[in-house]
């Protein structure tokens, strides 16, 4: 997998610098407000991807059906 959840964090930080940054101006901080809508969108849905594997992954465990490697779904996994 090429992006996790931290990789998620790090690029709405980012674009939280770049809306911030006082040099923009008007019509490069639209540009920059209308992608950061297209991110947020994007980023609400993965976070609710990853709450869904969260509780299943939880509700698996609760009733005895994890599997046998005990894995975590790999969207869930943190990668050093």
């Amino acid at each position: 997998m090429k992006n996790t959840l931290s990789d998620l964090n790090n690029h709405l930080f980012e674009q939280l610098e770049r809306l911030n940054d006082e040099d923009l101006t008007e019509e490069q901080l639209d540009r920059e407000l209308r992608r950061s809508d297209g991110m947020t969108k994007v980023a609400e849905q993965i976070i609710r991807n990853g709450e869904l594997a969260y509780k299943t992954m939880v509700h698996m465990a609760e009733y005895g059906y994890a599997d046998s490697k005990g894995s975590v779904p790999e969207m869930l996994e943190v990668k050093n």
